[in-house]
């Protein structure tokens, strides 16, 4: 995949200091899984039997940064150079960790809530992936994305296509070895990073309406601005 804006055309460009940590991490993961062999998955990997049962709870974690074959690292690789860096640039290295890990983390949980008693490893940094789709169709709605460096289509349409295909592909179960709920859960995890704020907006305001229900009032203007300034703090 690629994407042009206007009459450019262009990839990820030079390497930003956060995607060049998790790209050495994936290639470390995928070293450590070449040289222990097979057992590692049930360790590192996401199991979510283990996590329930055994309480493997790091495995979110860990899974990001172990894959299923080279080509499965290589495809992750190449999309986190080519949305990563400039998502890092546009967002600032701190903010893009702290939303890279959030989706790919959050992708982990929908794995384990959904499929609770998945004995098979889920490995790969694809939620964090997807949730970089995400921020960057955000971000750059308009631009055109070139599909298998084919087809062009604007990141927005890209997003809401692959998410309905992962949506369809989920209803499937894990039968095809793709964790389409992971997958999800990263684009899932994205939407509301990026609306926390109306979010919490909604729910404050609903809890205030239920709370003066039986008061015979409603929530107060200054409730709404005591919000505002928690949310933007």
């Amino acid at each position: 995949m690629s994407y042009h804006y206007r009459t450019q055309f262009s990839l990820g460009g030079p390497l930003t200091p956060r995607v060049k940590f998790l790209m050495g991490a994936c290639v470390v993961g995928f070293l450590l899984q070449t040289a222990i062999g097979a057992k590692v998955y049930y360790y590192l990997g996401l199991v979510p039997a283990l996590f329930w049962n055994k309480f493997f709870v790091w495995q979110l974690v860990t899974y990001i940064f172990l894959h299923g074959g080279v080509f499965h690292l290589l495809f992750n690789l190449f999309a986190l150079w080519i949305f990563g860096c400039e998502i890092e640039r546009y967002m600032g290295s701190s903010r893009f960790t702290q939303y890279f890990f959030i989706t790919a983390i959050g992708a982990g949980i929908c794995t384990v809530l959904f499929t609770p008693r998945l004995f098979v490893p889920v490995v790969g940094a694809s939620g964090g992936i997807y949730g970089l789709l995400l921020a960057y169709a955000w971000f750059f709605p308009e631009r055109y994305i070139y599909v298998w460096f084919m087809f062009p289509m604007k990141a927005k349409h890209f997003v809401l296509l692959f998410g309905a295909i992962e949506f369809w592909s989920s209803l499937g179960g894990t039968g095809s070895g793709i964790a389409h709920l992971a997958h999800l859960g990263g684009i899932l995890f994205g939407l509301l990073y990026f609306n926390y704020y109306r979010i919490g907006k909604w729910l404050y305001l609903t809890y205030l309406k239920l709370k003066y229900r039986n008061m015979g009032g409603g929530p107060k203007d200054s409730d709404e601005d005591r919000w505002d300034g928690w949310g933007r703090a």
